[in-house]
């Protein structure tokens, strides 16, 4: 089937592939906590693992399993405490973790550059499974428990801010809105992306009760500068290794980390903001 999308116009892939990503997610989404948290955790580890296989086209060894199985860990663990499965001391459980990858270079006779590639096994942590697990602590709230709006809304308002900023920069772009690091991206774009976003949320505030009007803007304002900032890293990133999309696993789209790329950086902002103001 990918081969089949790979054939058709860029457009058209874009369109097809969203669409049938949307559905399996609100599939997921709608269904309960479960499929909800096995749906993103996939993703997570599918982002992970495309990032590091980025870095190692650029000639650096992070150690990926390792990378990726902590963020498995702090993903589930963040999920159970949420659902108040396990207490909150076993949060405790990330610093070992963590702290044992210094123990596992420590071994690795053939890597010429052993902390360099530690700090990048940690920014993949960072960067993709700790904004994948803020999702849990997210949606699972303390009042109502399991919030499948949240996220959903989250993700409206980001893909009509990746959509509008896609087709006012297409049509209107003139002005670059940071020509070093992505030439295509224009201020018309970014402000086409705000006011879809904006229009969004309007739209949320009338049947997404689980916020705040002023709440769901405060998210819509998030998203577009977060979320543009995110593709912009994102953009800086793949400059630094001479790549066009990070993968082609989803057609018209490129990897996951170009689909995702304005969630990872926008989620740290977003549940900060709630878990002081929501």
């Amino acid at each position: 089937m990918t081969s089949r999308l790979n054939q058709l116009p860029n457009l058209t892939q874009r369109i097809i592939a969203a669409i049938i990503g949307v559905s399996i997610i609100l599939a997921a989404v709608l269904y309960n906590e479960w499929t909800f948290w096995v749906l993103f955790l996939t993703i997570s580890i599918l982002t992970q693992r495309e990032f590091y296989k980025l870095l190692k086209l650029d000639e650096n060894h992070p150690l990926s399993f390792y990378g990726i199985f902590c963020g498995i860990v702090l993903n589930t663990l963040t999920f159970f405490i949420e659902k108040e499965y396990l207490p909150f001391k076993f949060y405790y459980l990330i610093v070992p973790l963590l702290t044992s990858t210094f123990f596992i270079k420590l071994y690795r006779k053939k890597d010429t550059k052993p902390f360099a590639n530690l700090g990048y096994t940690f920014l993949g942590i960072i960067y993709v499974a700790v904004p994948f697990a803020l999702i849990n602590e997210m949606v699972l709230t303390d009042t109502i428990g399991y919030a499948p709006q949240l996220i959903l809304g989250c993700l409206f308002i980001l893909w009509a801010n990746d959509t509008g900023a896609y087709f006012a920069g297409r049509f209107l772009g003139k002005r670059k809105l940071f020509e070093r690091v992505s030439p295509k991206k224009t201020w018309e774009g970014f402000v086409g992306g705000a006011i879809t976003s904006l229009l969004v949320a309007f739209i949320l505030t009338k049947y997404f009760d689980n916020l705040l009007s002023w709440q769901w803007y405060g998210i819509s304002v998030i998203i577009f500068i977060t979320g543009t900032l995110g593709d912009l890293v994102e953009s800086l990133f793949k400059r630094s290794i001479s790549i066009k999309d990070s993968g082609d696993m989803i057609p018209g789209h490129g990897g996951f980390m170009d689909r995702f790329d304005g969630l990872l950086l926008s989620m740290p902002f977003i549940v900060t903001f709630l878990k002081i103001f929501g």
